[in-house]
């Protein structure tokens, strides 16, 4: 996964436009039945001869339009008009029984009548082998295939992921919780396809405290081991926080182009080799990074500011603060 660094770079990527769009017209069937076109043809008599005749089909607009209306919503019915909580109903049928899930998760978003969408997902049992969530990741990457409209997670040793419709993304993303469950530096995290699984990810990870948050944002960041890249992906966002309560509290995140705040890392690092750091925010926000460090009580602020500031002297959004007292 490409993340821009100092040198630029960038999460980008380049998957194939996988997802599908689910269009088709309830009305299509009934194109042209209601027209003079199709009118039926009678014979009666007339004198000593017969002759043929249209039937009269001088039918009011607004009663064919209304005929034509009623036969479509007749086909959605198939639909359900709330259709993202049929879906998410259809999700929870579809996996019920599945081994080694514990409990399903589903929600429904009902965003205008006939139309929707839903996010379904597996929370499986407690010391399920990574080999059958590969399995079940590749059952509900076919699943997602099938049911544009629907989002398919699964929830395994606290970290959940999205499936792609595809087998080969969805077995990056498993490789990616095998490495996050591996590392005892994570406490939890989540990863997230784009709307209707299009090609971008969104990375959000919890660590037990601020030096591993910060190692893991900068390995993630580098493509180095034990994080292996994404073959690609359109954009992916990265952000890494502490649990709550944590000795430092710290959040360091990209931008939604995948942007890292490079230059507020750097400051960071700068003061944390010298002073204990209790607390940080280092976020790059459409293209422009900002950094916030608080030192612990009885640091001299005004020096550890300029060692910030000499650290990342491009850097204008920079401020560095005192724990304030109990």
């Amino acid at each position: 996964m490409k993340v821009a660094g100092s040198s630029g770079r960038f999460f980008h990527a380049h998957f194939p436009p996988l997802f599908r769009r689910c269009h088709a017209s309830p009305f299509a069937p009934f194109a042209g039945r209601l027209d003079g076109a199709h009118a039926p043809r009678v014979a009666r008599e007339t004198g000593d001869a017969s002759e043929e005749k249209t039937l009269n089909t001088d039918v009011p607009k607004w009663l064919v339009r209304t005929a034509a209306l009623a036969a479509g919503l007749t086909l959605l019915a198939g639909c359900a008009i709330d259709k993202g909580s049929a879906l998410a109903a259809d999700f929870e049928e579809h996996w019920a029984d599945t081994a080694d899930v514990a409990e399903i998760d589903t929600y429904g978003a009902n965003t205008l009548p006939f139309m929707g969408s839903a996010t379904g997902t597996l929370i499986l049992e407690d010391g399920t082998s990574a080999d059958r969530v590969a399995e079940l990741a590749n059952e509900l990457g076919a699943y997602v295939a099938d049911n544009c409209e629907v989002t398919g997670e699964i929830t395994a040793e606290g970290v959940t992921f999205a499936v792609a419709p595809d087998s080969g993304r969805t077995g990056q993303v498993v490789e990616m919780w095998e490495s996050l469950t591996a590392d005892d530096r994570v406490s939890s995290g989540a990863i997230d396809i784009g709307f209707q699984n299009e090609d971008s990810w969104t990375i959000e990870i919890t660590a037990a405290d601020g030096s591993g948050a910060m190692a893991v944002f900068n390995e993630m960041a580098a493509d180095t081991d034990p994080y292996r890249p994404f073959s690609s992906a359109t954009v992916t966002t990265l952000e890494v926080s502490t649990v709550q309560g944590a000795p430092t509290s710290l959040r360091v995140a990209t931008d939604n182009e995948g942007r890292v705040p490079a230059a507020a890392i750097a400051a960071y690092e700068a003061v944390a080799a010298q002073y204990t750091v209790v607390g940080g925010a280092l976020l790059s926000e459409h293209g422009t990074e900002r950094a916030s460090i608080v030192v612990a009580t009885g640091a001299d602020a005004a020096h550890a500011d300029e060692l910030a500031r000499s650290a990342a002297p491009g850097l204008t959004d920079l401020e560095v603060t005192v724990e304030s007292g109990n």
